[in-house]
């Protein structure tokens, strides 16, 4: 996974509430496409000349300002693989589908959650293709008027995403504390451990 720490350039406003993974990528494309061919299909029913992601300055933004409960809908992982095939990396929105948002953590995607007044401003300033910065180290997104709205992320996907790691490579990168503990445990409670392999 890449690692992530700033992503700035223009962002897309598509305010729109409730926006399934079913209309961010249609099931049927799922059989038989690769990963990578997945974002030319991403909004399909919705593409087109009068559609942000269609029309400059927003083509290949990296950035997507959304409306409330983005993502919801069925837990579909090529959701966040399409958005990445258009080069999306930053998805802010007042609420997300909760396995949406984990997908994104996930895959190197950084769903940001700010109030709907926060979100329709920052839709507002950047509808001229003027730069947005998702910065995951400061936890802000600096509007193009130059303000800092902080936002929050659990300190373990934060990890993720700038180490541009998986739960399980950060899991593995404890193994001597996982050892040890074991070790430890054992002493402990030496009856758990009966019939199976020592600890060590």
């Amino acid at each position: 996974m890449e690692r992530f720490q700033t992503v700035n350039g223009p962002a897309a406003p598509l305010l729109r509430r409730d926006v399934d993974t079913d209309v961010i990528i249609r099931i049927e494309r799922l059989t038989g496409l690769p990963r990578e061919e997945l974002g030319q299909y991403a909004f399909e029913v919705w593409r087109g000349p009068d559609f942000v992601l269609d029309r400059a300055p927003f083509v290949g933004a990296p950035i997507l300002i959304a409306g409330a409960n983005f993502g919801c809908g069925s837990s579909r992982e090529a959701a966040v693989w399409a958005l990445q095939g258009l080069g999306l990396r930053v998805v802010i929105a007042p609420s997300f589908g909760e396995i949406f948002m984990s997908n994104c953590f996930q895959n190197g995607v950084l769903p940001v959650v700010l109030t709907e007044e926060k979100v329709a401003d920052l839709a507002e300033q950047a509808q001229g293709g003027a730069a947005v910065t998702a910065d995951l180290d400061a936890c802000v997104v600096k509007a193009p008027d130059g303000t800092a709205l902080a936002f929050s992320v659990d300190p373990v996907r934060r990890e993720m995403l700038l180490e541009g790691a998986d739960e399980l490579s950060l899991t593995l990168r404890r193994q001597d504390a996982i050892r040890q503990w074991q070790t430890d445990d054992a002493l402990r409670r030496p009856w758990v451990y009966i019939g199976s392999r020592s600890a060590n």
